[in-house]
């Protein structure tokens, strides 16, 4: 499908959204568009940076992660101190959940090549392991909050917002201060010489930190991937009548038993990521001489798969993915941020382990 039937069709859908559902649903789709298209055009890789640091001590795309962190609490956190009836920050609880589904989750989004934004995008653009994980990572993500309820209650501690308890200005300073100390501990795993800087994904960060903010405007919450996901799943089960919400702790919740309840274009993160389906989309119809990756062995398909199942699991146990835990977390003030962070990049020390030996 050529760009001009693409855009022809997202114009309808858009129109349809705007119609049908709200003006707010059609102007969400429209961010996703816009954060779709700078994933897949910018190959702005959460993955891949934290990847590239690893092996090849290329610290340029993890830079770049903490440039779009540090805009987006320039923008995020002022407006949720200027309006904090109106809008929420990404708080999750500190928990052994957490720490497990970080962990765990940093392993398998290295096997799996992608994140939750990784695996959209990638799906986007075509790429087969991806296609196929997405509909796996969704199950993952409904069975993972299916269960959170029992994870909690290993232990946890209620969640932590950094705005709400110590202010605005002590807030961002000690978040300012947090992401100098990653990018001088990237910097340090990296070396003097290593590659620091990105042009390409230094604009990426800060277009993604400018719609991240919009849409934090717009929904009135942060930017989240694998709720959406979790939703798709629940929808299905319930529908299919192998699953009571009801009878659920976390989907009998009013908020996520209402959203079971409406239609998926009504749910601000399930537009958001179909519109990051569509940009990538989008992107994907330009003409491009890049090879296509070689064929998976029945084994790959086997290993990456199993880490789809995985990704979906322990991003709810976790409360997020690079963008609902890291993104969001850290750049709305919630401690939870902070924690997934080196869970995760310790998880996919042992992840990048795992891909070597099966060869990806």
């Amino acid at each position: 499908m050529n760009r001009l039937s693409l855009s022809a069709i997202m114009a309808v859908f858009f129109i349809a959204l705007a119609w049908f559902v709200s003006i707010r649903q059609a102007v969400l789709f429209l961010v996703g568009i816009g954060m779709g298209g700078v994933l897949a055009g910018a190959r702005f890789g959460f993955t891949t940076g934290w990847r590239r640091l690893i092996e090849h001590r290329d610290a340029s795309g993890v830079m770049a992660q903490l440039l779009l962190l540090f805009v987006a609490a320039a923008i995020s956190m002022p407006l949720l101190s200027a309006f904090p009836t109106d809008l929420v920050a990404a708080l999750g609880p500190p928990s052994f959940s957490l720490l497990i589904g970080a962990f765990v989750f940093g392993a398998a989004m290295q096997i799996a090549d992608g994140c939750g934004s990784g695996t959209l995008y990638k799906a986007g653009l075509g790429i087969p392991l991806n296609m196929v994980i997405l509909p796996v990572f969704a199950l993952g993500s409904f069975l993972g909050s299916a269960q959170v309820e029992q994870w909690l209650a290993l232990g946890s501690m209620a969640p932590v917002g950094l705005v709400a308890r110590f202010g605005l200005w002590e807030a961002f300073g000690l978040t300012c201060v947090g992401l100098l100390a990653l990018g001088g501990a990237a910097m340090l795993w990296a070396g003097k010489s290593a590659p620091w800087f990105s042009k390409k994904l230094f604009i990426g960060a800060v277009v993604l930190a400018g719609l991240a903010a919009l849409n934090l405007v717009i929904a009135g919450t942060p930017w989240g991937i694998v709720y959406g996901f979790g939703l798709w799943g629940a929808k299905i089960a319930t529908a299919a009548g192998v699953f009571d919400p009801a009878a659920n702790a976390f989907w009998s919740q009013p908020v996520n038993f209402n959203s079971l309840s409406n239609s998926i274009f009504m749910d601000v993160t399930s537009i958001s990521n179909i519109g990051i389906l569509a940009g990538a989309l989008w992107i994907a119809a330009r003409k491009s001489s890049s090879p296509k990756p070689a064929p998976l062995t029945s084994k790959q398909w086997m290993v990456g798969i199993i880490a789809g199942f995985l990704l979906g699991y322990s991003s709810r146990l976790a409360f997020g993915c690079n963008i609902g835990a890291m993104v969001s977390g850290i750049s709305t003030g919630s401690l939870h941020g902070w924690i997934w962070v080196p869970l995760a990049f310790c998880g996919s020390l042992i992840g990048l382990r795992i891909r070597r030996h099966y060869q990806f």
